[in-house]
């Protein structure tokens, strides 16, 4: 029990350890774990949408696709041009003492070889997470985003992933919320039952 222990602790570190590529973009920021919870979600989306991929086999390659950065740290694109990571040695080391460490090894394997529609899928959940940041950043007045834009367009593998990412583009990111046409506005402090004054 003291390997799970270890191993849970482990990815307690994904909330500390911050995305970088934010530092480059100039505004915005997440924590790999608050990023990983993300992807999962898109990659549960996706899996409705591509009825026929292995919801499992998505969730699990969302859920564990950026665990070595508990101990490696995140690299993004300006990074990885100067720094190689041995993320091979990071998973390696992560799960050698787990008795399910082949489980995850095998999904880290299937996410990086990027052959079956499964691994597809997460990879599209991936890099639409960022494109939501980036739209959201965008919309704030981050005038670099659409650059940024363009190029996680390009790494989408599916179709159903670039037709989300279109419907992404063309919506608000505040519409989900700040769209209510009723009073409500301008009446809420008023249902809570105290009043300002």
């Amino acid at each position: 029990m003291k390997s799970i222990a270890n191993f849970l602790f482990e990815m307690g570190m994904l909330k500390k350890t911050p995305r970088t590529g934010f530092q480059f973009l100039g505004s915005g920021k997440e924590s790999v774990a608050e990023h990983v919870l993300q992807v999962i979600f898109i990659g549960y989306t996706l899996c409705k949408i591509e009825k026929r991929a292995d919801e499992l086999k998505v969730m699990k390659m969302c859920l564990i696709h950026d665990l070595p950065e508990a101990r490696t740290g995140d690299m993004n694109y300006v990074n990885k041009k100067y720094v190689t990571v041995d993320e091979k040695k990071a998973v390696r080391e992560l799960t050698d003492t787990l008795f399910f460490g082949e489980d995850i090894r095998n999904a880290m394997e299937e996410f990086n070889g990027k052959k079956t529609l499964e691994s597809h899928l997460a990879h599209d959940a991936d890099q639409l997470a960022l494109l939501l940041q980036l739209k959201e950043n965008g919309d704030l007045g981050n005038k670099y985003s659409q650059e940024w834009i363009r190029f996680v367009l390009k790494r989408l593998c599916t179709e159903t992933a670039k037709k989300v990412a279109r419907s992404i583009l063309e919506t608000d990111s505040a519409e989900w919320w700040f769209t209510d046409e009723s009073d409500w506005w301008v009446t809420a402090n008023n249902n809570r039952g105290h009043h300002d004054g």
